[in-house]
């Protein structure tokens, strides 16, 4: 299964390799990733592929939005079909 994650954050050392670590403990690959820092702000999109045999798409928002909160970031992460529901005409 397919999901799309959006982070976005004040900037600082570490947040691509907190989520990445997160991905990486819930064995989650990421397929595509942008990011960019406008003005102070981070700001991040991915695609990445669950195996829910491994990690289910409840546990890994779990894992994701705790690291979210440590870090004062705010962290989305959608099921792929829902996220592209959302943004059909």
């Amino acid at each position: 299964m397919k999901a799309i994650i959006s982070v976005i954050g004040k900037d600082n050392v570490g947040i691509m390799y907190n989520v990445s670590k997160v991905l990486k403990d819930c064995s989650v690959s990421i397929e595509d990733v942008t990011q960019t820092i406008l003005k102070e702000y981070f700001t991040m999109l991915m695609v990445v592929r669950l195996d829910e045999e491994k990690t289910s798409f409840s546990e890994l928002q779990k894992e994701l939005q705790a690291m979210a909160e440590r870090e004062g970031l705010t962290l989305t992460v959608q099921k792929e079909e829902i996220f592209d529901a959302m943004h059909k005409i």
